[in-house]
């Protein structure tokens, strides 16, 4: 399903979908954030870089969230779990590809941890329990997934979306994806940093917006304000 859909049908379904998602999470969990991941890595010693890559739903949300946490240093929407030849919007929109939108994450691992990135991903970012879809869009491009570049982060994914199941933090059973990166190629230029871009666009005020507020709400240590490119 295109987000370039007619402005009433994104804003009544933009609210109906996540004003639920917050609702029924809320509820279940009893309280947001998600609880911390019991397994995960120490802070390194000194600063440097590591990489993260995350789907869950439309890139343009997710990449607004990331890019406002403390410790991030850089995000890139693009695909993930498909071929070099089809990673264009307009293959990928087809859902035939096996690409999920998805957003490259750079942090320092001195200020941040992929525990706690996990964190923000479960909290905030998305709701782990549709399958296939988020919000008004629906296919497996915008499917819950993790895609792992090493053991490392497997291990720490897995042990998490296990507890939080255990837990029954959710309504329903995580759908996430564990998957190991295969290869992230960039979207086209007109989709990176498109919800700072374009703050004003209904899609973005109804399905990302609230998102941004959650991240500054339920974590105000990791919270940074976006200083654009």
């Amino acid at each position: 399903m295109s987000r370039f859909l007619p402005v009433a049908f994104v804003v009544i379904s933009g609210i109906l979908v996540w004003s639920f998602f917050f609702r029924t999470n809320a509820s279940a969990s009893g309280k947001f954030p998600v609880p911390p991941a019991v397994v995960d890595d120490s802070l390194a010693s000194s600063p440097g870089k590591a990489t993260a890559v995350f789907a869950g739903g439309c890139f343009w949300g997710t990449q607004s969230v990331f890019e406002r946490v403390k410790g991030v240093v850089d995000t890139t929407v693009g695909y993930a779990g498909g071929s070099a030849d089809t990673a264009t919007y307009d293959q990928v929109t087809t859902e035939t590809t096996g690409h999920a939108e998805s957003v490259r994450v750079v942090y320092d691992p001195a200020k941040i941890t992929y525990g706690q990135l996990l964190r923000i991903f479960f909290s905030v970012a998305h709701d782990p329990t549709q399958l296939n879809r988020q919000g008004p869009d629906v296919g497996t491009s915008y499917r819950s997934a993790i895609f792992y570049s090493d053991n490392d982060q497997r291990r720490i994914a897995e042990a998490y979306i296990a507890q939080l199941d255990a837990a029954h933090v959710y309504g329903g059973k995580i759908v996430t994806e564990l998957t190991p990166l295969k290869g992230f190629y960039d979207a086209e230029h007109y989709h990176q940093h498109y919800a700072d871009l374009n703050p004003t666009n209904p899609y973005i005020l109804v399905c990302d917006r609230p998102k941004i507020e959650a991240l500054k709400a339920q974590f105000p240590e990791l919270f940074v304000e976006y200083k654009g490119k």
